[in-house]
Parts: structure tokens; sequence; C-alpha cells
């Protein structure tokens, strides 16, 4: 840590690629905005309340803004942005967020914020998105991620998986492990991201349920882990007996 808490020196080195400046006690970032050749960004450990003053800088791939304070999303627009850390901040909410401008970002990191919900996420093209340690009740807004490949919500507050939308079709891992689902029921809700391959539920309620395991299997048949276990193949022509007699049980009631 040096203690900085002004950088306009750094407006004269216009060239300049990739700059860390973390651990420091810097407030404005505004002087970085002169360098449009920045194409890495870090400064982890401030005391940012939000970035205003950036700017739009051209060729931004890679920023991260981890341990500060911010509460605001506004002026976070980068149009080349591909990844964007966010951790340990004191985000209530995504408002502010101009999606529009971050057209290609692919990786997003918010976990350890305060977040209540995940509305407000209008990235067509994200396809990693970790939200875990926040205060999530209410999964909103997830119908636009249709590239999303992993998402983690790991230890927040999720009673229930409603709001987890069928447009999520490249989703292959889901990370809800110390949430406060109850119910091995709401995993049929997970039934049409036909792509998903690997699900950890632990520390929920459900788990506590009979047949956890061989229940999540016979209602996701293309899932290939639950927790840290992958599924062995005996497990999975259990699981195809199992869903077959169901079928043929309900059939028979539909016969009546």
């Amino acid at each position: 840590m040096m203690g900085l808490t002004d950088i306009s020196i750094l407006r004269s080195f216009i060239h300049l690629r990739y700059v860390d400046v973390s651990q420091n006690l810097l407030r404005d970032i505004s002087p970085l905005a002169a360098l449009t050749h920045l194409l890495s960004l870090r400064v982890d450990q401030n005391q940012l309340l939000n970035v205003s003053g950036l700017g739009d800088l051209p060729y931004l791939q890679q920023a991260s803004f981890a341990q500060n304070r911010m509460r605001s999303l506004e002026d976070v627009a980068q149009s080349r942005l591909e990844s964007l850390s966010l951790i340990g901040n004191q985000l209530q909410s995504l408002e502010g967020l101009d999606c529009t401008k971050l057209g290609s970002l692919h990786t997003l990191e918010l976990r350890g914020n305060h977040l209540l919900s995940t509305a407000g996420l209008l990235l067509p093209n994200l396809r990693e998105l970790y939200l875990a340690q926040n205060n999530i009740t209410r999964l909103e807004g997830l119908d636009s991620l249709v590239h999303l490949t992993t998402l983690h919500l790991r230890e927040n507050q999720l009673e229930n998986l409603d709001g987890m939308s069928e447009n999520l079709q490249a989703l292959q891992y889901l990370n809800l492990r110390g949430n406060l689902v109850s119910s091995l029921q709401e995993v049929k809700k997970l039934r049409p991201l036909s792509r998903l391959r690997a699900l950890v539920l632990r520390e929920n309620p459900c788990e506590e349920e009979d047949g956890y395991r061989m229940e999540t299997l016979i209602t996701l048949p293309h899932l290939e882990r639950l927790d840290k276990d992958s599924y062995e193949e005996e497990e999975r022509m259990e699981a195809d007996e199992k869903r077959r007699a169901e079928l043929e049980e309900v059939n028979q009631e539909e016969n009546v």
C-alpha cells in the first residue's frame, strides 16, 4: 500500500496499457480517462464510491474495482470491456448499470455485495456470472442471459427457484450451495435447462430429503454431477427405470 490519494500525474502517460493502483486511498480516478490506450485496469482496495469521470476507454478489456465502497454502478460504461470485477463493494441493486454500453462483457464478478435481487442484468453476451455471498431472495431479469454458461449463487437467501428463466439454454454449471431451498420440487424448475451438467445444492434444507441424490437425477436426466460427485452409470440406469415407472403410473391414472 502506497497511500496514494491523487493520481493526476498519470494523465501525462497517455500510452499506458496496463495500470494497477490497488491498495491505496483513491476516491477519484477521473485522471485515468486520458489513458485512451488502456487495456487493463485494477483499482482494488481503495475508497471509491463510484467510477465517475472515467468515461468510455475505447480499448479497455479488463477492469477490477474490488473491495471499494461502491454503491452505484453509474458510469460503468466500457464498450469493449470483457471482464468486470466488483467483488466486495456495497451494492444493493444493479440499477444504474447501463447494459447498452457493456455489450462485450462476458464475465461479471459481484460476490460479497448486498444485492437483494438479480434484476437489471440485460447482458446477452455474458457467459460467467458470480453472485455468491449477497442477500439475494429473488431471481429476476435473467431472460436476456442466453449465452450464460456459469451461474454462482452460493450463500444467498433463495427459498425457491422462481425466475430461473428457460432462456438460460447455454447454462452448464449452477451453484446454489448454502441457500434456503427447502423442497426438491424446486429442482423441477430447472428442467428446461437442457445443457445443465453440474448442480451444487448442498447446505440447502432439501439436501436432507430422502433420496436427495436419486430424485435430483430423475428430475434432471442430463445432469452429470451433483455437488462434487459425478453420477455413476448404475445410478443413471436406476434413475431411468424409476422415471419410466413414474411415467407409466401417470399414464395409467390418466386412462382411468
